[in-house]
């Protein structure tokens, strides 16, 4: 069997984060049109990943984020995005390679698309329990929420209507 030299994988690869970066760059621009919104799944100890400590020690493995309606100073370069999002009431920003996604998906047109991210861990951030994967997203609806088991009272904030919660809740069984 003749050996990839062209290697086609990488290829695909690079055109379909090329995809995931024009829709991020047309968001950041134009803001998200009609009902589009975007999960995007990424390890949260990758190279280049920048998070909060509180997040990271959260989300020590892998985070997905929402994208709709309460995010802020979205910027796209090739290499990577930036955001704000706020998290139990609380504004961060996230800092996150192309190289460190692992899956985007718009629900509402049912387009998705996933990446192979293997060998991409930050050197001493190793850990063997899978089970510490704990996926999270940001609520993005217009409307506040209260943010989940803090006792934060400053619900009355633009952008705090964020709330984390976990994907499992809404997984086909």
């Amino acid at each position: 069997m003749a050996t990839d030299q062209i290697r086609y994988d990488v290829l695909a690869r690079d055109a379909l984060r090329g995809v995931l970066r024009r829709v991020l760059t047309d968001a950041a621009e134009h803001g998200l049109p009609g009902e589009h919104h975007f999960y995007i799944t990424f390890l949260s100890n990758a190279e280049g990943v920048k998070l909060s400590p509180r997040l990271l020690s959260q989300y020590p493995q892998e985070m997905t984020v929402i994208l709709q309606h309460q995010f802020w100073d979205l910027i796209v370069t090739e290499e990577r995005f930036e955001v704000g999002l706020s998290f139990g009431g609380i504004p961060e920003r996230l800092v996150v390679p192309f190289s460190a996604i692992k899956s985007f998906f718009d629900p509402s047109v049912q387009f998705g698309l996933q990446f192979e991210t293997a060998d991409l861990s930050a050197p001493d951030a190793e850990s063997d329990d899978a089970s510490q994967t704990a996926p999270a997203a940001v609520s993005t609806d217009a409307a506040p929420s209260p943010a989940p088991e803090s006792g934060d009272d400053e619900l009355d904030k633009p952008r705090e209507g964020a709330e984390v919660v976990r994907l499992d809740r809404f997984r086909k069984k």
